[in-house]
């Protein structure tokens, strides 16, 4: 099973900048997808970006232009630089492992990303 990590969230002002990390560690198949979900209350978790080891990276619309969604050389951590945060963008940011062969999503424990004056 895999476990993940993340770290980075807080109260940071409307344009501020914050840095997610995640950190993934037990049986970590070479090949597979890390990136981060969101959850606002009252909404459904809604994708926000992946970056697969092959190079593919996904991104939200909304977040297109202001978050980077990046990867470690070792594969195990990912990031995701926040930039012009604005107060939709709070939400808890959940951490999430895919691989083969079975393709089951891990997820983190999630933190918290406030957006306000």
């Amino acid at each position: 099973q895999v476990q993940l990590v993340e770290s980075g969230g807080g109260l940071v002002p409307p344009g501020g900048s914050l840095r997610l990390s995640c950190a993934a560690s037990g049986t970590i198949f070479l090949i597979n997808t890390m990136g981060w979900y969101r959850q606002a209350p009252g909404k459904e978790r809604e994708l926000v970006a992946t970056l697969s080891t092959e190079g593919r990276a996904d991104y939200a619309n909304s977040v297109k232009g202001r978050f980077t969604i990046s990867r470690d050389n070792a594969q195990d951590r990912v990031h995701l630089q926040m930039n012009s945060l604005q107060p939709d963008d709070t939400a808890v940011y959940y951490c999430v492992f895919r691989s083969p062969p079975s393709w089951i999503d891990y997820w983190g424990q999630g933190t918290q990303v406030t957006v306000s004056s």
